[in-house]
């Protein structure tokens, strides 16, 4: 275990590595610089000054490398559209907002998901396994966006149950978070139904229910155990995902997150604040993907961590 461990976060490290890289690279090879708007108002004198500030006038491999080293200390530089402002600082504003609202979306997705997949899997009755299969459907086929815009306009404006702007109450939570769980759910179920009804078939629950077990205690006990692998699979990309935002649907909420924040430092072409906001996205999905194979591992001892 602690050599597969060591394994993945190395991995994870190289490939962190990688994506940084790539990512750096990709910024300067577009045209232009982070100062394209404001030079057309600026002297050459002014210009040229901005550009060395933030070494910008030097090599690629030596602007990089002195990213990294600062980098790997924390100092992840200011903000190249912000005047003073550190990029951590920024971040460390928007995150808390983002983190919570995806939180929220990833607790109701496992919940609702689980539950609807043991109904669908379990249920007689054709009209049940019709609704949970439309809700499936129309999580897939639906995007957020356009639920969060649904949802807007019958609990907050014609019934106004449940507020639209911010997050300053729990209540601020229920329309953002299904709207980004909408999807999740849809898949959590199918993942769950589809799980149960193969174990289902299998000889253990057979033998299991051929020496009096209850059939609830069967499923609890063994079959569910294995029919969850998949989705503990899914559910660290998930999370990864919930946590680090939603560009569309926190500006609809207004909610100050980090997904505003990265499209903008595109958009601006905020060099450190690209770099920065991808290497913490990147950080996250890793951890993620290692304390699922984890998770697995200690659910099921058939999954072997060399």
């Amino acid at each position: 275990m602690t050599k597969y461990i060591v394994k993945r976060v190395l991995f994870g490290l190289v490939t962190l590595f990688a994506l940084a890289t790539i990512t750096f690279y990709l910024m300067h090879a577009i045209p232009g610089t982070p100062f394209s708007g404001e030079m057309r108002q600026l002297s050459d004198a002014i210009r040229d000054k901005l550009i060395e500030q933030h070494d910008l006038d030097k090599p690629y491999h030596v602007q990089y490398i002195k990213y990294l080293k600062n980098a790997v200390t924390g100092d992840f530089g200011t903000s190249l559209h912000r005047k003073g402002a550190q990029v951590m600082d920024i971040i460390g504003k928007g995150l808390p907002y983002t983190a919570s609202l995806g939180a929220v979306s990833f607790c109701i997705a496992m919940f609702v998901g689980i539950s609807l997949g043991l109904v669908a899997a379990f249920s007689k009755k054709p009209w049940i396994n019709g609704t949970v299969a439309f809700i499936a459907t129309v999580g897939v086929s639906v995007p957020s966006f356009l639920v969060a815009l649904l949802m807007m306009l019958l609990f907050g404006v014609k019934l106004g149950w449940l507020p639209m702007i911010g997050l300053s109450g729990w209540k601020n939570f229920i329309m953002p978070g299904v709207a980004l769980a909408l999807g999740p759910i849809a898949m959590i179920s199918r993942l769950v139904k589809s799980g149960l009804q193969e174990e289902l078939r299998q000889d253990y629950v057979t033998l299991a229910k051929s020496k009096g077990t209850g059939e609830v205690t069967v499923v609890l006990r063994h079959a569910l155990k294995n029919a969850i692998l998949p989705v503990i699979t899914y559910a660290g990309p998930l999370l990864a995902t919930l946590v680090t935002g939603s560009f569309v649907v926190e500006t609809m909420f207004t909610i100050p997150g980090i997904g505003a924040e990265f499209v903008n430092s595109v958009t601006n072409r905020d060099y450190t604040l690209i770099m920065a906001l991808t290497i913490i996205y990147g950080a996250f999905i890793i951890i993620a993907n290692i304390a699922t194979d984890l998770i697995s591992a200690a659910i099921d001892p058939r999954v072997r961590l060399k």
